[in-house]
């Protein structure tokens, strides 16, 4: 399942955090990859030692954290630090599934989802698309500044080559309470039903009925 997820960020938002990535130091992307991916990985992050980015993690994780769509599509457990990786002309990062299990000693997490929240407008750039490979065929996906993506962090996905201009993006993954992208699929759309009926027709037996198997299901297909 891919989710849409519009105005993470409002324009202002945007337009402070590329000022905080502006100031902070990039390094080598490759320095955060893992062995196959590192093979084919040609961006550029920014160096998760400079102080600016804490404040720019409570900006962003704090925003994402809270919209509907990331809550209701993820039901996160555990939510990773973004990584904000900067494209520009002549980078790509070829075809590659995320590493399973991220985190450090005492701290891991399974990559259930993955969320790419754009910081570069679509007009900022050209080529820069994420390219993620599903089994009904190929998604490339260039939202406007401040929209994210939420996909299965098991699909291969690959950023095409930038070829003008400046792709910044924040990266994240989560573990969800529900481990498997199908049933997390189910939920999400019985989910959607269940709130159109508690708007409607809260007090109907037949919501009454909507709303006890999707709390059901949650409880038994979470895993802690």
């Amino acid at each position: 399942m891919m989710l849409h997820l519009s105005a993470v960020l409002a324009p202002d938002e945007v337009a402070a955090a590329t000022a905080i990535l502006a100031a902070a130091r990039f390094v080598d992307g490759r320095l955060s990859a893992g062995s196959a991916a590192r093979r084919v990985k040609n961006n550029e992050e920014a160096d998760r030692k400079s102080q600016e980015l804490a404040q720019l993690d409570n900006l962003v994780m704090g925003r994402l954290v809270q919209h509907p769509v990331y809550r209701n599509g993820a039901l996160p457990l555990k939510v990773a630090a973004p990584y904000y990786a900067r494209y520009l002309p002549g980078r790509t990062y070829g075809d590659h599934v995320d590493d399973p299990v991220m985190g450090t000693d005492g701290a891991l997490y399974r990559s259930d989802i993955a969320i790419t929240i754009f910081l570069s407008g679509p007009q900022a750039y050209d080529g820069g698309e994420l390219e993620i490979r599903t089994a009904f065929g190929s998604n490339s996906v260039k939202l406007p500044a401040g929209d994210a993506i939420m996909y299965p962090a098991s699909s291969l996905h690959h950023v095409a080559p930038v070829t003008r201009g400046e792709r910044l993006v924040a990266v994240t993954w989560a573990q969800s309470l529900v481990r498997d992208p199908a049933r997390r699929e189910l939920l999400y759309e019985l989910n959607l039903a269940r709130e159109a009926l508690l708007e409607k027709s809260p007090d109907a037996p037949e919501t009454a009925r909507v709303n006890t198997t999707y709390v059901n299901l949650v409880r038994m297909w979470s895993e802690f």
